[in-house]
């Protein structure tokens, strides 16, 4: 499809997408981009919410949209078209919404092109692959003036709902630590030689903005996490829900600090990102997020802490959380979650209300705390702590760490610089 045609039909649908909002249509129609693991339970999870029809499936790798099209066919009885190409579904006018389930590195442009289509999105996280692209979601986001949730559904769960408001309402007083750890096993990937791409895969499309390069069985279709052309490693990864959480509970913005520590430990293979990663984020007034990655064997479990200066709170992997206060050993009496929320759901729902304000992680929010997985990735890569500037969103004196706030792109996939 040429650019020109392409940005006409954009029009276009942004104006039908718009009235389409504003008569809150009782039915929903979305496109799901990218048919993996993610793609796929975002196909399951959708088809049960009342009043949607997927009306399109996209990815490169045409095995996995002709398996989806076909599960979409016998669960739900309608026929979505199959695409290779994201574009021809922003050129659907019956399409209201995309749900972007895409490699990382395409998260941010998928996203773009699709506003500027008129749609609505649903972005799986990290919403950006850089510190550039978030700002740019954003402000895409608001000039077209589109519902844009991000993937970062811990936000919806009763239990972590229950204790961010317990945590905002001071029950451990002034908080000044959050600390989370992750124990994410990752065995060796080994190395794999360059070689043709298979014929089922468009690898054009496959590797749209990150640079041009030799195709790898690394690469297709989970192992591009490990490679920073195309994955932000486990931070972005995984460490990204326990990150937000953290943000959250601190209602903190951007920090001015940041220090991390790593590597890929106990093997060597062709992964670039480190299998074990501890970062800190610190602020002006001296509180601090720590997190800790752990990328080989380990009994313990995931977890957030939050200390304050009455007590201490701390949530386990399902959500249980318990606070103890004082010099009290033994924790408070157990206090009952909120009710869950579906977050698929939620993002209909605002879709039908044409109202941003429903969302429970409206994507300013989950963009912000994709910055903090950037940021610790930086620091890791320059290898020493860097000082970091909210409002300019630039580092102090570092002109290696700025070079990695924005990749140069590959035409035609760049994110532009005015959306």
């Amino acid at each position: 499809m040429q650019r020109r045609t392409f940005l006409s039909a954009s029009a276009a649908a942004l104006g039908s997408a718009a009235l389409a909002s504003a008569q809150k249509p009782d039915m929903v129609r979305i496109a799901i981009i990218g048919m993996g693991g993610r793609g796929t339970q975002h196909m399951k999870f959708f088809s049960k919410v009342p009043g949607l029809e997927i009306a399109a499936v996209v990815d490169p790798d045409g095995n996995r949209t002709e398996e989806a099209a076909g599960w979409i066919k016998q669960n739900n009885g309608n026929s979505p078209r199959a695409l290779a190409d994201m574009r021809e579904a922003f050129d659907m006018p019956e399409i209201d919404g995309v749900v972007i389930a895409t490699t990382n590195h395409w998260h941010t442009l998928t996203a773009i092109w699709a506003m500027q289509a008129g749609k609505h999105v649903y972005c799986e996280k990290p919403v950006s692959h850089d510190i550039f692209e978030g700002h740019q979601l954003v402000a895409a986001a608001r000039k077209y003036d589109r519902i844009v949730q991000g993937g970062t559904q811990r936000r919806s769960d009763g239990h972590f709902r229950r204790a961010m408001q317990l945590l905002h309402e001071g029950k451990i007083g002034d908080l000044y630590l959050a600390k989370w750890f992750f124990p994410g096993r990752r065995d060796s990937i080994g190395f794999k030689p360059e070689e043709p791409p298979p014929n089922w895969l468009n690898w054009d499309l496959w590797l749209g903005p990150a640079p041009k390069q030799p195709y790898h069985a690394n690469l297709v279709h989970y192992n591009w996490h490990w490679f920073w052309d195309f994955g932000n490693g486990e931070l972005g990864n995984n460490g990204i829900h326990l990150v937000d959480i953290s943000r959250w509970g601190m209602q903190k913005e951007l920090p001015t600090r940041i220090s991390s520590w790593g590597g890929r430990f106990g093997y060597k293979d062709q992964a670039q990102t480190p299998n074990t990663q501890n970062v800190t984020w610190e602020y002006p007034d001296g509180t601090a997020i720590v997190g800790e990655i752990r990328g080989l064997y380990t009994a313990e479990p995931m977890s957030w802490d939050f200390f304050g200066s009455k007590g201490h709170l701390h949530i386990a992997a399902n959500g249980d959380f318990q606070i103890t206060l004082g010099r009290n050993k033994e924790p408070e009496a157990p206090i009952d979650p909120l009710p869950d929320v579906d977050h698929y759901a939620n993002w209909i729902e605002a879709i039908r209300s044409n109202d941003r304000g429903l969302l429970n992680a409206e994507i300013r929010e989950t963009r912000l705390s994709t910055a903090y997985c950037h940021l610790g990735n930086i620091a890791y890569r320059v290898g020493h702590e860097v000082t970091f500037d909210p409002k300019a969103e630039k580092f102090v004196d570092c002109p290696e760490a700025d070079a990695l706030l924005k990749r140069s792109g590959r035409a035609p996939y760049i994110i532009p610089d005015e959306v």
